[in-house]
């Protein structure tokens, strides 16, 4: 049976309209998984596609093409006692001018 929403793909349209719904509900990929009956992994790849496919979307949809400065900015403690600079987590913020 041929996919019409994914090349190559092992898996049915109805699967896919099925995973597609999950990732619409923002489950998790462990959830969705569990709920289709599909491996994790090919969960994370669909996602990860479908998350490039909106971002490429969106792109060619704004009307702004030109230069963007990229900002990263890191938020958090500087220092966490009694923990060491390896383990500390300090999550980095991205931002776009």
């Amino acid at each position: 049976m041929k996919n019409k929403y994914l090349n190559r793909a092992h898996i049915s349209e109805r699967k896919f309209r099925e995973i597609l719904k999950y990732f619409s509900e923002d489950e998790t990929a462990s959830k969705t998984a569990r709920y289709s009956g599909v491996n994790r992994n090919t969960i994370n790849r669909l996602f990860k596609l479908m998350t490039q496919r909106i971002v490429e979307i969106s792109l060619a949809s704004t009307a702004e093409l030109g230069k963007f400065e990229v900002d990263e900015s890191y938020f958090g403690a500087k220092r966490v006692r009694g923990k060491k600079v390896v383990e500390q987590k300090v999550k980095p913020l991205y931002s776009v001018f």
